[in-house]
C-alpha cells in the first residue's frame, strides 16, 4: 500500500476514472472554500457528461470480475481501505475541519462512524442459497441466490462528507459491485476525491470506484439518468432528491434516497427537564444544526415551557465560536455556504415577522450564524415548517399528547423524531404515533447505529442504510431451477 497525501493544499485537480488520475473534459476547475474564511484553499476539477460516461463505462467493464472475485479477496482489500483510513486520522479530520468547517469533536464523530460504516461492510453478507421444493411441478427444486445488482451511483452531501459517501461505497464494494461517485460541490475532496486516494492506496482494482467532480448543474442528471447503473443512492434535500428519482426511474434503476426532515423533539410533562435540555441544545446546534436528523421543532408541554426555554437559551450561549481549522477548543463553527445562510437569516426574520420572540441569537457574521433559540413560536412560522438545516431552536409549546402528536406529524416529512418521558409506556405509545422512521426515546434524534435502519417515511425518503436492509438494496434476488426428474408435457401425450 502506498501513501496518499491528504493535504488541503494537495493536488486536487485531476478527477479518478479507470485506476487513473486525468484531467476533465473540461479542462476546468471549480474553487474550493474554507467556509470559515470564505477563501478558496484548493481547486478541483469541473468533470462533464463526458466524464461522467468514461466513468460508468470503466465500472460497467470492472463489475463483472469484481463480483467474481472471492469474498475473501474483497474482504482483504476492505480491510485495507480501513486500516488507510485509521493511519490517516489527523490528515483526514483537518481535511474536515478545512473544508466542512468541522469542529474537532465533531470531525472524530464522523471519523469513528466512518470507520463504523467500513467495519459494517466487512460483514454484510447476502443471504444464504436457499432450496425450496416446487409446489407445481414434481421433481423441481427452485433455488433463490443472491447476486451483486452491478454498478451503483452514488450522489453525496455536504454536511457529513466522508460519512455519508463511504456509507454507501463501502457496502457497495464489499458485496461485489462498482460505483460512480459524484461529491458534492462543496465537499468534493472530503467527499469524494480523498476517498479515491485512500481506495488506490488499498489496493482496490482499476474501475472499482469511480470519481468525477463537478456541479451538480452539469453532471448531476447524466449520474443519476445514466442508462448504466442499477441502482442510484442518493443523500440530500427532499426537493433535489425527487428529481434524483425521475431521473434514475427513467433508466429503470432503483433510487435508494435519504432525504430532508424536520425531527420533532417531544418534551412532556414527565420530562427530567435538565437532560431534555442538554439533549435538546445538543440536537439543535450539533455542527451548526446541519444535519437530516437534528432537532428541527422543541415541542415542549406548557408546564415546562418557560423553564426549558431558559436553560435551552443557557447551552446556546455556552457554544465557543470560531474557525475549526485554527482553534481545536471550537465547538460551534460556520454553515456551508451562502445559500444556507441567506435562507437561515430569512427564515429567522419570518418567524419573528410573524410573532416568535429572539431569546438568543439571530445574528449572521460571514457564514457564522449564531445559535439561535424562539420562542412563541407555532408550527407553521418560517424556521418550524421549513427544515432549515440550521443552528435555529424553534421552541412550541403544547397542552396534551393528542396536541403533541398533532404537532408532530404535522409535517410533509418523516425522518427522525425524539420524546423525553419518564413514564415508559407512555413515552412508547408516543414514539409509536410519531410518523418517522427513527424514533428515541429519552434522547436526542441524531443517533446512528450500523446495527439498525437508517431512513425515512413519507417525503423523507425511500430504502434503508446500514445492515441487512443496505445489503437489500445492494443485491439482486434469482431465481434458478433444477428439474431432477423427468417431466411430463401434457400437450405433448
Amino acid at each position: 500500500m502506498s501513501t496518499p497525501a491528504l493535504d488541503p493544499r494537495a493536488d486536487w485537480d485531476q478527477i479518478y476514472v479507470d485506476g487513473e488520475w486525468r484531467d476533465a473534459a473540461s479542462g476546468e476547475t471549480i474553487p474550493v472554500e474554507n467556509p470559515a474564511k470564505q477563501e478558496a484553499f484548493t481547486e478541483v476539477p469541473a468533470g462533464t457528461e463526458a466524464d461522467v460516461d468514461a466513468a460508468y463505462e470503466a465500472a460497467e467493464a470492472a463489475q463483472s470480475d469484481w463480483a467474481a472475485t472471492p469474498r475473501a479477496e474483497r474482504n482483504e482489500i476492505v480491510q485495507n481501505l480501513l486500516d488507510e483510513l485509521n493511519a490517516h486520522v489527523e490528515e483526514i479530520t483537518g481535511l474536515l475541519a478545512t473544508e466542512a468547517g468541522t469542529p474537532g469533536y465533531r470531525a472524530m464523530g464522523e471519523f469513528a462512524t466512518t470507520t463504523g460504516d467500513v467495519e459494517m461492510a466487512l460483514e454484510l453478507e447476502p443471504p444464504e442459497e436457499e432450496v425450496r421444493p416446487s409446489p407445481s411441478v414434481e421433481g423441481k427444486d427452485n433455488h433463490i441466490v443472491h447476486e451483486p445488482v452491478g454498478v451503483v451511483g452514488v450522489i453525496s452531501p455536504w454536511n457529513f462528507p466522508l460519512h455519508l459517501t463511504m456509507r454507501a461505497v463501502a457496502p457497495a464494494i464489499a458485496l461485489g459491485n462498482t460505483v460512480v461517485l459524484k461529491p458534492a460541490t462543496d465537499t468534493p475532496i472530503t467527499g469524494g476525491l480523498l476517498i479515491a486516494k485512500l481506495c488506490e492506496a488499498a489496493g482496490l482494482p482499476d474501475g472499482v470506484l469511480n470519481v468525477v467532480t463537478g456541479r451538480g448543474s452539469d453532471i448531476g442528471d447524466r449520474i443519476a439518468g445514466h442508462p448504466t447503473p442499477r441502482v442510484v443512492s442518493f443523500t440530500g434535500s427532499t426537493a433535489v432528491g425527487k428529481g434524483v428519482a425521475e431521473q434514475a426511474g427513467a433508466s429503470l434503476a432503483l433510487p435508494a434516497l435519504e432525504l430532508g426532515g424536520n425531527a420533532p423533539f417531544i418534551v412532556t410533562d414527565e420530562a427530567d427537564l435538565e437532560k431534555a435540555a442538554r439533549a435538546g441544545a445538543f440536537g439543535s446546534f450539533f455542527h451548526q444544526g446541519q444535519v437530516c436528523i437534528s432537532i428541527n421543532r422543541h415541542l415542549v408541554h406548557e408546564d415546562l415551557y418557560d423553564e426549558y426555554v431558559d436553560l435551552l437559551v443557557e447551552h446556546a450561549e455556552s457554544l465557543t465560536i470560531g474557525d475549526p481549522s485554527e482553534n481545536d477548543d471550537v465547538t460551534f463553527g460556520p454553515v456551508q455556504n451562502e445559500t444556507q445562510r441567506d435562507d437561515l437569516v430569512d427564515f429567522i426574520e419570518g418567524s419573528l415577522e410573524a410573532g416568535a420572540t429572539l431569546e438568543t441569537g439571530g445574528e449572521a457574521n460571514g457564514l457564522f450564524v449564531e445559535p439561535t433559540v424562539l420562542s412563541d413560536c407555532t408550527n407553521d412560522m418560517p424556521t418550524a415548517c421549513n427544515e432549515h438545516f440550521g443552528p435555529v431552536a424553534p421552541v412550541i409549546p403544547f397542552s396534551d399528547d393528542e396536541e403533541a402528536i398533532e404537532l408532530a406529524n404535522d409535517t410533509e416529512y418523516g425522518l427522525s423524531a425524539s420524546v423525553f418521558c419518564e413514564d415508559a409506556e407512555r413515552a412508547r405509545d408516543l414514539a409509536d404515533r410519531v410518523e418517522a422512521g427513527m424514533v428515541h426515546i429519552n434522547d436526542q434524534p441524531i443517533n446512528e447505529d450500523h446495527n439498525a435502519p437508517f431512513g425515512g417515511v413519507k417525503q423523507s425518503g425511500l430504502g434503508r442504510y446500514h445492515g441487512e436492509w443496505i445489503t437489500r438494496e445492494l443485491t439482486e434476488p434469482k431465481w434458478i431451477s433444477v428439474q431432477d426428474e423427468e417431466r411430463d408435457y401434457f400437450v405433448f401425450e
